[in-house]
């Protein structure tokens, strides 16, 4: 598709004829045929004479050649060109398309293909998208209010979180929740309090809106109120039920004190509830945004560890104060999920079909869970420590004898086993591997770990 401007100074018939030029050099073949004069003027709405123009000039500089009762052809004597250009094009798309194959991958938030419902959710889409349907016009910004209030509804009997459904904001992904909230309180904060190790998409994308950040330690209950207090930030970003990337939780009577102490400083608190649902062993606290009495916390959540991270479906409940803003923002009239994906999983949980789901769902991993720890325990159990376990879908690990990771790389790139280490994600000194489970089925986690094993004996000193 070319771009064409009547009320540019340049006539109409040369912007087509270089357009055409470049075209046909990049990605057309020496003998194929270009579209025909009608077909192209009736394309751009452009009179026959200026396509013949175009098309005549072209075929004077030699690009293209015109036999008797036959369409344009490219021609011959640029040959060398377009062979020149194709080869510039495959060359980039191998280099960026090329993706490395492992035979074993250790990713720390991956679910197995059929761990998905397909059929049951195929069945649901079907439902929703009827007739009644409307897809001609834009919906609710914000979500569709059959899911708001389907998520209303989960939230506070699964996480006691106090809300309406007025209040949830649906959106692409986390990364998408995360760009949107920093838009919203940009002009009342300019620094970002982020715990230190800690999740690196919301560095970065605070980072990419010009955030000054501000690490903030974390101790062995969650984040640390005095690494807080001295930090020069109102806006903090916690993962209180089970930290990013060490797994601790941080206990109610702590959680209270920062709630007093972000109301008294006028401050914000972004609470990730990462990895709620998947909780093997302890029942998780309820969530911070629960406890708070003063409209102090937007409260974050996903499915994409639940359901799946193929959906692009998160959620944020914001407070009242920050829904007055977002209703006056320009990325309120628009709706950042597809109207079928909406009113199907407003489908999925209004039917039960998602609590039913995530029990199986945690019953699964948490086999998984326990038979990963029970195989490293017996392979290289004296040689490493879990400093993680119980959540989530990943158990991390560090070693406790002299240990050279950079051996561990080596070898691990040798036998195609992808490995995920915590400081290169997370910053900070905390190091550790973080050995993902729930992409593997319980048969394959055995030779999995045996693999694994093998390449880390050899970085032991």
């Amino acid at each position: 598709m070319y771009i064409l401007d009547a009320s540019a100074k340049e006539p109409l018939h040369i912007q087509l004829y270089k357009a055409l030029k470049e075209d046909i050099i990049s990605n057309y073949s020496v003998e194929e045929k270009i579209p025909s004069i009608r077909k192209t003027a009736s394309l751009y709405n452009l009179s026959k004479t200026t396509v013949e123009s175009a098309y005549t000039q072209l075929h004077a500089e030699g690009f293209l050649e015109s036999f008797p009762k036959s369409a344009y052809r490219v021609s011959e004597m640029y040959q060398k060109e377009i062979l020149s250009s194709k080869i510039l094009k495959e060359n980039y798309v191998e280099k960026v398309e090329k993706k490395e194959i492992f035979k074993y991958d250790f990713f720390p938030a991956q679910l197995t293909n059929d761990s998905f419902p397909l059929k049951l959710f195929k069945r649901l889409f079907n439902r929703a998208v009827g007739e009644s349907l409307d897809f001609g016009s834009y919906h609710n910004g914000a979500g569709e209010i059959e899911l708001c209030q389907e998520i209303e509804k989960y939230l506070a009997t699964s996480r006691g979180v106090s809300c309406s459904a007025e209040q949830i904001i649906v959106c692409s992904g986390f990364s998408d929740s995360m760009a949107l909230l920093a838009r919203l309180v940009k002009e009342k904060y300019t620094h970002f309090g982020m715990e230190h190790p800690g999740y690196h998409v919301a560095r970065r994308v605070f980072e990419e809106y010009g955030y000054k950040i501000e690490n903030i330690k974390v101790s062995h209950n969650g984040i640390s109120l005095s690494s807080l207090q001295n930090a020069n930030t109102k806006l903090i970003y916690t993962t209180p039920s089970h930290h990013y990337p060490t797994g601790v939780t941080t206990p109610v009577a702590k959680r209270q004190k920062i709630l007093e102490y972000i109301h008294k400083i006028d401050g914000l608190i972004i609470e990730d509830d990462y990895d709620s649902e998947l909780s093997y062993k302890n029942r998780p606290i309820p969530a911070m945004q629960g406890l708070d009495e003063h409209d102090r916390v937007v409260y974050m959540g996903t499915f994409a560890k639940s359901l799946s991270p193929a959906l692009r479906v998160s959620y944020m409940v914001l407070p009242y104060h920050l829904l007055r803003n977002y209703k006056e923002s320009y990325d309120a009239h628009f709706p950042r999920v597809s109207l079928p994906i909406q009113k199907t999983l407003a489908l999925f949980l209004k039917e039960g079909h998602y609590e039913r789901h995530v029990r199986k769902i945690r019953t699964l991993n948490r086999k998984k869970h326990n038979l990963m720890r029970e195989l490293l325990k017996k392979n290289i159990g004296k040689s490493m420590d879990i400093v993680a376990q119980g959540g989530g879908l990943a158990i991390l690990i560090h070693p406790k004898v002299a240990f050279d990771f950079e051996i561990l790389k080596e070898e691990a790139k040798k036998k195609k086993i992808k490995l995920y280490f915590a400081k290169e994600r997370s910053g900070g000194d905390f190091e550790a591997l973080r050995m993902g489970f729930g992409g593997f089925s319980l048969e394959e986690l055995p030779s999995a770990i045996d693999a694994f094993s093998l390449i880390w004996k050899k970085a032991v000193l």
